[in-house]
Formats: structure tokens, sequence, C-alpha cells
């Protein structure tokens, strides 16, 4: 049993920068032990710059923050713990994948039954002994994450990791991390796909122009999003009535195929029932209509479209 820590990773004003351009600009955020952390951000964004510093293949140009307790300037004595797969994994071609792994176990002064172990986490036991070269992109992937769980990390870091994955294959991994999670390891995923993001993460750090924008639970960045609230009137005539009594309580309000849209807090979802009960309207039916990431991802990083541009992106 590894003993608990409240927080994992901290960092405070980091910052990388190349001549004029801050690539991590002073990024503070603490990431929670135990937990499946979200990394998001537009391409271009700082993720894998930060990612690197964090396991101290670039240093900082200012600022600091630790890692499993340890300062990153330590970061010799914090990276046998850590396990991470950045920018694609990269193995010997002619290589068998479980010979692969042998190579990098050795490196790593790992026992061999380790090896056993992750390849049958990443359901790789029965190509293990096929040629590296042979493997789609996503067995490669697979490869990858197998190779970050050998030493048996505290802290697991993936970038990209269901890059090339079926839906099923996203599917076994995103079981895979949540498993390591429940059994104490932190794992954080940078990626774009972001409804698996939703699906899978305790925490988010959403980060642009090397900045943060977010941190915090997935559910607390999409509630700070505005819901739309979507009545439809049993009769349509009664359509401009209802549009009508929404705009009187100050909300946007649009009409359209025999429904009113709110745009409101989820709270005005009984009071519009009671209001149209009031005024003789019949609603045939009443429902929510809550963003997702991706839409409260694109409302926060492309502000000047707003909401609606997000939704009209999706559709």
């Amino acid at each position: 049993m590894r003993p608990m820590r409240a927080t994992a990773v901290r960092t405070r004003n980091l910052t990388k920068r190349y001549g004029e351009r801050a690539a991590v600009d002073g990024l503070d955020m603490t990431l929670p032990s135990g937990a499946i952390t979200g990394f998001v951000g537009p391409n271009g964004a700082g993720k894998t710059t930060t990612i690197r510093m964090l396991l101290g293949l670039i240093r900082p140009t200012e600022g600091d923050g630790e890692v499993l307790g340890r300062p990153l300037v330590e970061a010799a004595e914090y990276l046998p713990q850590v396990g991470a797969m950045i920018e694609g994994p990269a193995f010997y071609p002619t290589l068998t994948g479980r010979r692969n792994l042998e190579v990098l176990a050795r490196l790593g002064g790992i026992g061999p039954a380790k090896i056993d172990e992750v390849l049958e986490l990443v359901d790789l036991s029965d190509r293990a002994d096929d040629p590296y070269r042979s493997y789609s992109l996503g067995m490669k992937q697979r490869l990858g994450i197998a190779a970050a769980l050998l030493p048996d990390p505290a802290l697991l870091i993936l970038d990209e990791p269901t890059n090339g994955l079926d839906p099923a294959g996203i599917r076994d991994t995103r079981a895979l991390l949540r498993r390591l999670s429940d059994g104490g390891m932190t794992v954080v995923v940078s990626s774009h796909l972001l409804s698996e993001i939703q699906q899978m993460s305790d925490h988010l750090v959403m980060i642009q122009r090397g900045a943060l924008v977010f941190e915090g639970g997935v559910e607390e960045l999409i509630d700070r999003q505005p819901t739309e609230v979507v009545a439809r009137p049993e009769f349509p005539d009664d359509v401009p009535a209802l549009v009508l009594l929404c705009e009187r309580a100050g909300y946007r309000v649009e009409a359209r195929d025999g429904s009113v849209r709110v745009t409101a807090p989820t709270s005005w979802s009984p009071e519009l029932n009671r209001r149209a009960m009031a005024a003789q309207i019949t609603l045939a039916s009443l429902s929510i209509e809550q963003v997702s990431l991706e839409e409260a991802f694109l409302a926060i990083t492309e502000p000047t479209n707003g909401l609606r541009t997000a939704r009209e992106v999706r559709s």
C-alpha cells in the first residue's frame, strides 16, 4: 500500500518561454491523488510542454512545482514512480511486443513477471509475440500504455492514449484507467476526445495559450454554462404566448419546430411549468438540454462566438 497524498501534482507560476513566445504562461494547477485528471486545451495550448516539464525533459523558465511530493528540480527522485506515454509510443519495429517490453523492463530493473501482467491489462497477450511493425495503430497505443505501466507507477501520464483505437478499444481503455484509479493510482490524460474526457475524468484542467482557464470537476464546468429549457406546447398556436411568457421573465427565447427554447438555469424548468399552467397553456413536453464538455470547452476557448456557436459546431 502506498501512502495517500492529497495532491499528486502541484505547479506554481510554471512558465516555459521560447524566445518571446510563452508556451506555458504562469500555470498554477493542483491535481488530486488517486483521481483521473483530464488535461485539455486547443492545439498549441501548452499541454505537451507542461507534461515535459513535469517529467524533467525540459526545464521551466520560471516557476516551480512538486510531483509526488518532490520538487521538479529533483525529478530523478520521483520519476521511478511515474509512468508516461508522450506523443505516441516508440519501439523497435523488428522486435515483438513482448521483447520490446523486456528491453524496457531490463533497463528499469523490473522483473519479467510484470510483463505478462501489463500485456494482460491492455489485452495484448494474444499478440505479444508478433513483431511490433505488424501492429495496428491502436495496438501500438496499447503497447505504449503497457510500457508506461511497467514500473507500477503512482502517477500515470498519458498523452492521447485512445488515438487510433476503435470504439471498443476506447471503452476498454476507459475501464482500465478507472480500475487503476480505483486502485489508488493517479492518472493524467491529455486528449482531444472531449467526450471521452467527460466520461472518464474526476478532475479537469483546461488551458489556453499556456495559461489556466479552468480547474475543477467536469460537472462544475458544465453547470457554469447556461442550459436550455425546451418546452413544447400541446397546441402549436400556443407557441407565441409561451414565448411572450418567457420573455417577460427576462430570458432569451427562441421558437423552433413547434418548441420554445429558453436559455435559463435548470431551476427555471418547474417555474416555467407553473406559469404555463397559470396561462392555460398545456405543455406536451418539458426537458432540459445541458451542454456537453465539448460545448463548454468551445464556449470558454472561443468566447467571442458564445455557447450558441458551440452548438452550431456540434450540429
